[in-house]
């Protein structure tokens, strides 16, 4: 279902997949828009338990497309430095695969505090548990990832190779 990639030599690893998604502060969602348009928009995000977890406004452009198609992708780029002199740049990527679903209940409160933890958790936990319990006005949405892939620059592999 998932195609494989032609440059096998420059995949990542799953466990450097998750690193890049645990390393990113944002990433771009990708979505079935209006008119049949491709929907690409950046978001902030943490990779909890194997998903991707975002917060949106309870209703806009992001949740009708979710709502009427979940199947996403998800990309975040972790490294794209120009070298100028070869032309190219020395890139580091992933993108996943899969299906986003508004959640509710204890996975709202897990979504969202792993959010939390991520972007504020250098702020006092009180004041953080505060903040979650005190949000209505958004959704937590969860990305449940079918397949999920990495690429980096043929340089990185080099340099890894030399180790």
């Amino acid at each position: 279902m998932f195609r494989e990639m032609r440059r096998k030599n420059q995949l990542l690893s799953q466990e450097d997949v998750a690193a890049v998604f645990d390393r990113g502060t944002n990433g771009v969602l990708a979505c079935h828009g209006d008119g049949d348009y491709p929907y690409a928009v950046p978001v902030s995000y943490v990779y909890y338990n194997d998903k991707l977890y975002f917060h949106s406004a309870k209703s806009g452009h992001k949740v009708d497309a979710i709502t009427k198609d979940p199947k996403v992708s998800f990309a975040v780029v972790d490294e794209d430095t120009i070298v100028s002199e070869e032309y190219t740049t020395y890139f580091r990527s992933v993108i996943a695969f899969g299906k986003a679903r508004i959640v509710e209940g204890d996975e709202w409160i897990e979504g969202f505090k792993a959010l939390v933890d991520k972007y504020s958790g250098d702020l006092p936990e009180e004041a953080n548990i505060k903040e979650i319990k005190g949000c209505k006005t958004s959704h937590i949405i969860a990305i449940d990832i079918d397949h999920m892939t990495g690429k980096e620059a043929i340089e990185f592999v080099r340099e890894k190779n030399k180790k």
